[in-house]
């Protein structure tokens, strides 16, 4: 094709002297493109040599083009040139190449601009969740709500105006058909994507396994979903070779026999007919040793460059993620891909998803605690010895790594053996900095702060600087050792370039402790882990202070729309607190908040039950009473209970005390900890004689209807940890402005965790039972009011225990 039909003649002037300016090497432009289609304008971003230049995907608007020359003058796309291709494609970018005098011109890809909107009809919407609508028509027993239908409408108002929408909507509004059929259709009529994204995974399975597929029977569409999973469950091809390569030169490892070829031999089997590479489909157990030398890593991943992409299952499922409209993801994933972008590869590129426009947050009560870990950095010396093993570690008394591979590429071995040195340095510092922390810090937790010990926080900062300064030295050495770099994209130098970067990486972070008072608006903290045996680890972390920023820079200010969903985002009535604490106040573009309460009748349902004469918690008087009001409570309801602690430590010593006496019953007493998750849950369902025991993550995500669970027990109001890091630091600050840190922060705080707690209870229009608070607080502290008027009208017992027992029994059995 001629380039004059594509190419404007000031574009083809300018980059006809910048290729000139790169002796006729290769340049990469970005361009933008007229309204007309044509190339009006080309700024070089990118110079290489004459066979390999740094192709730049990031920051490039929908619509625009890439153009890169060949100074062969063969203008046939290479592989590589498809693979690039194919990635900015992802964002709607084109691919253009031409010879060095841009006269000629091939077309790899189109940029994609996109179309004007069409808004999504709300009223047709509705009327499919409506009597006599389309969705009674799929399931009878379907009956209506309208605040199900007034949510929808909020929703499609947000899509059609690109606008933020929060939306407290009770148990049994129905709130996940309210969001994805306005979703659903915005995304099959405009062709955009829409991302969905949840806390729990049980969540996450009802979406793409029950839900989504009946919203789009409802909207008869055939739009692609996908479930959008992290790297590290798929398999990687090319670690899983590098890994059997090393065991057939050098062996089994005798201290890791779980490696052994028959286990890598059977992995690599399966690789060869499974369609996706997850983990979770893997129709044997493999070890999470195995698995963590074998599964994608981004800390391993060459990308363009590796050998094996083509076969890649993680490049095949974020291709899926690509070709989907509408994308269901956790939070967690969510906020690793957000952290990506607001770093650096921007919003029009792909990060962990596509790029995307619309974003609906379910169970966003938890996002606070979501985005202040994914904002979070950290490291510790089992970081740096992931990084140095990659370049060498002992395998049958043997050498293996990057290192032994760009030996065999011809690399100096003078230049090998100074990063060899550099490594051992390096590990030496690392193990010192380990040492001083887990050695000297006493609690599980320690804050750097002014009112720190000094000289361990001296000591802590020397360590620091010296394992930078080793950093500093090995980085240079591999600086070196990149000297003698063959040229082959897709060979072990690519790989020690990675590596370099990752180092790089870790080197600024360390940087930032040592330049803590430059940095208010983070904590820096180490949480001491322990590992196998007494063995300890620290980990060293720098957090946000507060996520207001993060998220505005992150959500509010980028993506068209918003909209942000949960049965509790109030307190009180007010969603005031929550949205103040993810930054949701004074936007210039605004928020619409909606609170719709639950269509069931809480107060012929449910009975609230406080034991006024209990004993305050945290001392031996209340435990005792615990454990005997709970043998009678449980013996009284026949199990069928989930009982709820704030401490592992209370959970065990009480179910401990529990289980014989409830044995006797016939009662099975399940706890965390003893079985994974999803199976306790499956067993506690199964069971209907049984009694959960759990904490922390068992406070929301249960979905227990029916006669399986009829009595819930909070055994302590959920005030957080006062000694977590990250909430002290918040704690002062809230004081330092002259805040009320207890009424603005620990009080909301701990008011929707019970809220949360309490909505395991009734989850059905059918299903009856009692909430018991044992923690007396709850009536006889003026902020108790504040707790009972969060919770919808039920029925109430607040008397002494044996009163309160009498009453649940009368309302259990009628």
């Amino acid at each position: 094709m001629d380039a004059t039909d594509r190419i404007a003649a000031d574009a083809i002037w300018a980059m006809r002297s910048a290729i000139a300016e790169a002796n006729g090497s290769e340049v990469v432009f970005a361009c933008d493109v007229d309204a007309d289609g044509a190339v009006s304008s080309a700024d070089p971003v990118a110079r290489g040599v004459q066979d390999m230049v740094a192709a730049p995907l990031a920051n490039l608007r929908r619509g625009a083009v890439v153009i890169h020359n060949h100074p062969s003058g063969q203008l046939q796309p290479s592989r590589a040139d498809v693979l690039i291709a194919a990635d900015l494609a992802v964002s709607g970018v084109g691919a253009y190449i031409v010879n060095n005098d841009v006269t000629e011109l091939v077309v790899v890809c189109e940029p994609d601009n996109a179309p004007a909107r069409e808004p999504i009809d709300a009223e047709e919407l509705g009327s499919m969740l409506d009597s006599g609508g389309a969705l009674s028509e799929l399931f009878p027993d379907f009956e209506p709500r309208s605040s199900q239908i007034e949510m929808l409408h909020a929703v499609a108002a947000a899509f059609n105006d690109d606008s933020i929408l929060a939306v407290e909507a009770g148990t049994g509004v129905g709130k996940s058909f309210a969001y994805l059929l306005p979703a659903v259709q915005w995304a099959a009529t405009n062709d955009e994507r829409v991302v969905v994204s949840t806390a729990t995974i049980n969540l996450q399975q009802q979406l793409v396994d029950k839900d989504i597929p009946t919203v789009k029977q409802l909207l008869a569409t055939d739009i692609p979903v996908v479930l959008v999973k992290g790297r590290g469950n798929y398999l990687c091809a090319k670690r899983l070779s590098e890994l059997r390569d090393e065991l057939s030169l050098f062996g089994v490892d005798d201290a890791q026999p779980q490696r052994s070829d028959d286990v890598l031999d059977t992995l690599f089997e399966w690789s060869r007919t499974t369609p996706t590479g997850s983990r979770s489909e893997l129709p044997f157990v493999v070890p999470d040793e195995v698995w963590s030398d074998v599964n994608s890593d981004a800390d391993h991943c060459s990308d363009q460059t590796c050998r094996l992409r083509e076969v890649c299952f993680f490049q095949r499922a974020r291709h899926e993620a690509a070709a989907a409209r509408v994308l269901v993801v956790n939070h967690h994933l969510l906020f690793i891909d957000l952290a990506l972008r607001v770093r650096g590869i921007g919003f029009d590129a792909r990060a962990i998803l596509p790029p995307f426009q619309r974003l609906v947050f379910d169970e966003a009560h938890s996002i606070e605690t979501s985005a202040t870990s994914l904002f979070s950095d950290s490291f510790s010396v089992r970081a740096v010895r992931k990084h140095s093993r990659r370049l060498r570690h002992e395998r049958g008394g043997r050498s293996a790594g990057i290192l032994q591979r760009v030996r065999r590429r011809g690399a100096e071995p003078q230049a090998i053996a100074a990063v060899v040195h550099s490594i051992s340095a390096t590990e030496e510092a690392a193990d010192a900095l380990n040492a001083i922390a887990v050695d000297r810090i006493t609690e599980l937790t320690f804050r750097f702060t002014s009112a720190a010990d000094a000289d361990l926080v001296a000591s802590l900062l020397d360590a620091m600087r010296e394992l930078r300064s080793r950093l500093i030295g090995l980085t240079n050495a591999i600086g070196d050792l990149l000297d003698d770099d063959d040229g082959d994209d897709q060979g072990p130098f690519q790989d020690l370039k990675l590596v370099l970067r990752r180092l790089e990486r870790l080197s600024t972070l360390i940087e930032s402790f040592d330049d803590m008072p430059n940095h208010t608006d983070r904590v820096f903290w180490i949480e001491i882990r322990r590992g196998g045996g007494a063995s300890r680890t620290a980990r060293f972390v720098s957090s946000p202070l507060d996520i207001s920023d993060v998220m505005r820079a992150a959500v509010f200010d980028v993506f068209d729309t918003s909209v942000f969903t949960s049965a509790t985002l109030t307190v009180g009535g007010s969603f005031g607190f929550w949205s103040g604490r993810i930054g949701l106040v004074d936007l210039p573009r605004g928020c619409r908040f909606l609170g719709l309460p639950s269509p069931y009748d809480y107060r012929a349902n449910s009975l609230l039950a406080v034991p006024v004469d209990a004993p305050e918690p945290g001392g031996s008087e209340y435990q005792r009473f615990l454990e005997g009001f709970l043998s009678q409570l449980l013996s009284i309801s026949e199990g069928r209970a989930l009982v709820l602690f704030t401490s592992y430590e209370m959970l065990r010593t009480t179910s401990d005390s529990v289980r014989d006496r409830l044995a006797q019953a016939g009662i099975a007493t399940l706890r965390q900890g003893d079985d994974d998750r999803a199976r306790l849950l499956a067993r506690f369902v199964e069971d209907r004689s049984s009694v959960l025991f759990a904490t922390e993550s068992f406070w929301q995500g249960v979905d227990a209807p029916g006669d399986t669970l009829q009595v819930v027990v909070l055994c302590r109001l959920p005030f957080r940890v006062p000694t977590d890091p990250v909430l002290m630091a918040r704690t002062e600050a809230i004081e330092a402005r002259g805040g009320n840190a207890f009424a603005e922060l620990a009080l909301p705080d701990a008011v929707m965790k019970l809220r949360q707690g309490f909505g395991r209870l009734i989850r059905r229009s059918t299903d009856r039972g009692v909430v018991v608070v044992t923690d007396v607080r709850f009536v006889n502290r003026a902020y108790g009011a504040l707790f009972a008027a969060s919770l919808p009208d039920t029925g109430r017992s607040f008397a002494p225990a044996a009163q309160v027992l009498e009453d649940i029994e009368r309302f259990l059995y009628p």
